[in-house]
């Protein structure tokens, strides 16, 4: 769900009811009650912390909201435990499908996945059987505007480590290592840009253009039905969406 199509996904997720956005927000608030859990509540001695920090006030998750998500997780010892599962599956016409998911309930999730693979003519399918095809990469998008210098910010990414820059017609999108991503966004921070997206994104190799209708509005139906799933937190695809 990179290049050409990100900003799409990007545009798709901010036009979405109050309702979704609440949904979205509760995923990221789970994000975040992990990364405390694992490594403690200051963001500085966090990196995993600070990188769903952007993720979150990139998405517009209010600074109240990931306060208030960072104390609930340090002073709740007895808070649910998660633990993150990834699914890998095929969807209908071959397109490779990576769910991320964050569970109290292994069988439960593992289910509703299956469940939505086989109502829309896709396989689920073993451990690594698709995440080949994808490489993890950090992926920063900032939207064009007038007081942006597009040499200026190439030179800026480049400079603190970006592996890649792509100039297109309403976005810039830098790709980084993923070991390099949190360095990269905190310079560019620093430097006063802000971001329409910036997370770790697992960038297919290959795409696949689906041209039969019906493939098509079961490949919606899927990505949709599994976004919807509490227990997920991201899906990667490999699909060639129109804009």
């Amino acid at each position: 769900m990179s290049g050409h199509s990100k900003w799409a996904n990007i545009k798709h997720k901010k036009g979405k009811s109050d309702a979704q956005k609440g949904k979205i927000f509760t995923k990221l608030g789970r994000e975040i009650l992990v990364a405390v859990k694992a490594g403690g509540p200051d963001p500085e001695g966090n990196s995993r912390l600070k990188d769903i920090i952007a993720k979150a006030k990139a998405a517009n998750m209010p600074n109240d909201n990931i306060t208030r998500s960072i104390k609930k997780a340090a002073g709740d010892a007895d808070s649910t435990n998660y633990e993150e599962v990834v699914y890998e599956g095929y969807g209908p016409g071959g397109v490779a499908v990576i769910v991320n998911s964050m569970t109290d309930n292994r069988n439960r999730t593992a289910g509703d996945v299956r469940h939505l693979f086989d109502k829309h003519n896709g396989n689920l399918g073993t451990t690594n059987c698709v995440s080949f095809m994808f490489d993890k990469k950090g992926v920063i998008v900032i939207e064009k505007k007038d007081d942006i210098d597009e040499e200026e910010l190439m030179m800026q990414a480049i400079e603190a480590g970006a592996e890649d820059f792509t100039s297109e017609d309403d976005y810039y999108e830098i790709i980084t290592d993923p070991a390099d991503f949190s360095s990269v966004r905190e310079a560019l921070e620093k430097d006063g840009y802000e971001f329409a997206s910036a997370e770790l994104d697992m960038i297919p190799q290959n795409y696949v253009k689906l041209e039969n209708e019906n493939h098509v509005a079961s490949m919606e139906k899927l990505v949709d039905g599994l976004e919807e799933l509490d227990d997920v937190q991201e899906v990667y695809h490999n699909w060639e969406q129109d804009e």
